[in-house]
């Protein structure tokens, strides 16, 4: 709930320039585990992930934000980021992977170190799966070392810190700079990076599990 504080910061910059801003918190939600894209059809009773990844696709730019924990992200982070990967099964219309035009960044906060480790895991996932990263994508605070107050306790000094306001103005500004970029030019040319036109001696077409070698 103390990201919130930066989540706040970044979706003012966004509303301000006209940006349509959609907040899920996904610790409200059933989302299950797995790497398919609707995991009632692999056994789960119940799984929110489908109501995730239709506002996914719906937006041009993703930013995921988390707690650290242990100097790692949560099991929720986690969680979203292998939901996410389970979509590579599917491509857009003209054959590319559904995240090609679609740029993301990271937010996080805590009292130990750890902000730089958990957004390397955040941005290397999310380019791997075909996610533009500008430059600066990421933004965190984290009080000092051992308990104490967290980012939107009175008197924790992060909603004031300038160097972590800074970062997320940054953050937010090449995020709708690269968004505009890849919306006015229809994404990433596909030329070259066609999953369907790429072939080995098992097959031709990408299969549905994206854990599949």
């Amino acid at each position: 709930s103390h990201t919130s504080g930066l989540i706040d910061k970044s979706a003012n910059i966004m509303r301000t320039n006209g940006v349509e801003v959609n907040i899920i918190r996904p610790v409200d939600l059933d989302i299950a585990t797995g790497v398919y894209p609707d995991m009632t059809e692999r056994g789960w009773d119940h799984d929110d992930w489908p109501i995730v990844a239709a506002e996914v696709m719906r937006a041009d730019i993703l930013v995921i934000a988390g707690p650290i924990w242990l100097g790692d992200n949560s099991s929720i982070t986690k969680r979203i980021i292998e939901r996410l990967y389970s979509m590579l099964g599917v491509t857009q219309a003209n054959g590319q992977f559904l995240y090609y035009r679609k740029t993301a960044g990271a937010l996080l906060t805590g009292n130990e170190d750890g902000v730089k480790h958990c957004a390397m895991n955040i941005l290397y996932s999310l380019q791997h799966i075909g996610f533009s990263i500008p430059p600066a994508a990421d933004a965190g605070w984290i009080g000092e070392a051992g308990p104490g107050p967290s980012y939107l306790d009175r008197g924790s000094g992060g909603p004031e810190n300038n160097f972590t306001n800074r970062n997320t103005t940054f953050m937010t500004w090449n995020l709708l700079h690269v968004a505009d970029m890849l919306r006015r030019n229809n994404g990433i040319p596909a030329w070259g990076n066609l999953p369907g036109e790429w072939s080995d001696r098992d097959h031709s077409e990408p299969h549905p599990n994206p854990e599949y070698r």
